[in-house]
């Protein structure tokens, strides 16, 4: 089973960076109603409007947010302008709300595919808007080629703004040297296992070993003072986090992803551990959901479920 599970997720990973698979699905009068009905428990909606009011709710009942404008891999100049044009609309909306939130997105949604440079004026371009709203910025991590280039914008940036933080998976082997290293930077480091699909050899795959790993990660950024969030769902991996006492430090938050563990997250609340949903809006959700899919396989089973109960739901009403 577990075989056949870890053999469906790298599938998927494949299938998610397949353009032609995508732009089959988009324009299918019969697939793209079916894929919208199970892909809005996990995306806000396509609008920044619906993106912020989803925060809202969540706020209310206690947890913090993270949004994102989904997107990555922006080959144009003039796409990576309007998508860094996007989040700093974001910024500013969440400013003028009075929301305190985490703004999370992939440097190469602002411009790294067509240059460092450009990424790294765009960066410092958002970090500037933010940082006197005190709204957090995350940079996302990528695949493992782009890794280099992601921490050395992430380290000259970072050194400037204290609202920066970094996201490291844990599964690539490298990731020990790359923690260390970020240690030594002020932002927040958000654990992930980690969802690309990286050439063999080159990362651990889940196991008990990459949890123990994982544990390890975490107590060296609470032994450092750091800030730390815990971005799983792996609920046994959870458990050993909360046995050790991690998970209600101070320094520390548990983040889900919208439209997956929310009961665990309230679970969590009555135990006064600080939980943080992170939310998505925008039109490129195929592959975040594909992503989705991927690193939590049975979340198919609720993404095949919305379909059929949203299509019951229509059908008995016409």
């Amino acid at each position: 089973m577990v075989y056949e599970m870890e053999r469906f997720s790298n599938a998927l990973k494949s299938v998610a960076r397949n353009q032609d698979i995508k732009k089959y699905i988009q324009q299918s009068e019969v697939l793209f109603p079916l894929f919208m009905a199970g892909v809005k428990r996990f995306v806000a909606g396509e609008t920044r409007q619906e993106g912020l009011e989803r925060a809202k709710k969540y706020i209310q009942n206690g947890h913090r947010v993270s949004l994102e404008f989904i997107g990555e891999n922006t080959t144009s100049r003039m796409g990576s302008i309007d998508a860094k044009n996007e989040f700093l609309a974001l910024i500013d909306d969440l400013s003028q709300q009075l929301i305190k939130a985490t703004v999370s997105f992939d440097l190469s949604h602002i411009g790294m595919m067509v240059s460092d440079k450009l990424a790294l004026t765009h960066l410092k371009e958002l970090a500037t808007a933010a940082y006197p709203t005190d709204i957090q910025l995350m940079i996302s991590m990528e695949e493992s080629e782009k890794t280099d280039r992601i921490l050395s914008i992430y380290k000259e940036v970072s050194a400037e703004f204290e609202n920066l933080g970094i996201t490291l998976q844990v599964h690539l082997k490298r990731s020990a040297d790359d923690l260390n290293q970020l240690l030594q930077t002020q932002g927040r480091i958000r654990l992930v296992k980690g969802a690309y699909q990286e050439p063999e050899g080159t990362y651990i795959p889940r196991s008990n070993e990459l949890n123990e790993r994982y544990i390890d990660f975490a107590k060296k950024c609470i032994s450092n003072n750091h800030l730390l969030s815990i971005a799983s769902h792996d609920q046994s991996l959870l458990n050993e986090l909360e046995s050790t006492g991690i998970l209600s430090h101070s320094l520390v938050e548990v983040e889900m992803l919208d439209g997956v563990g929310s009961n665990d997250l309230q679970k969590l609340i009555a135990k006064q551990v600080n939980t943080k949903v992170y939310i998505t809006y925008g039109t490129e959700w195929y592959l975040y959901l594909a992503h989705r899919i991927a690193e939590y396989p049975p979340n198919i089973y609720t993404f095949v479920s919305d379909i059929v109960e949203e299509s019951f739901v229509n059908s008995t009403n016409k």
